[in-house]
């Protein structure tokens, strides 16, 4: 049986509060599933949505829901990290933070959802990271 996971990436050097740094990972890994919602709700939709599960999602969503954190050290490394994740055909979601509350109103990029998908396909993205 094929393992399924999420892998969400934290900025440390960004030195966030807790709350901020759970919120923001919050935000990334329900990415796969808000962000359809938010397109269909914004082009005018009545409410109803409908989204289009990959067969890892749904395996995912079916089976557990396994979400590993993990720590990048600077935007460069958040963003590198992206683009590999979309270049290997994986989902990415990354969260650009308003900067209302921190990072004195600039729009900061503070964390990043890999998946769900195949464990071994993240794995090779992901794999050299160290755990949050």
């Amino acid at each position: 049986m094929a393992l399924y996971k999420q892998v969400i990436l934290i900025r440390r050097d960004l030195k966030m509060r807790r709350g901020k740094e759970i919120a923001q990972g919050s935000h990334a890994s329900m990415g796969f599933l808000a962000d359809p919602c938010r397109e269909q709700l914004c082009a005018g939709s009545d409410g109803t949505v409908t989204i289009t599960l990959s067969e890892a999602e749904k395996s995912w969503l079916t089976i557990g829901v396994a979400k590993i954190c993990l720590q990048v050290t600077s935007e460069e490394q958040l963003l590198q990290i992206h683009q590999e994740a979309l270049a290997a055909g994986l989902k990415s979601h990354l969260i650009r933070d308003s900067g209302k509350t921190e990072f004195a109103g600039v729009p900061t990029y503070t964390a990043c959802a890999i998946g769900p998908d195949m464990s071994e396909k993240i794995d090779a993205v992901t794999g050299a990271l160290a755990l949050y």
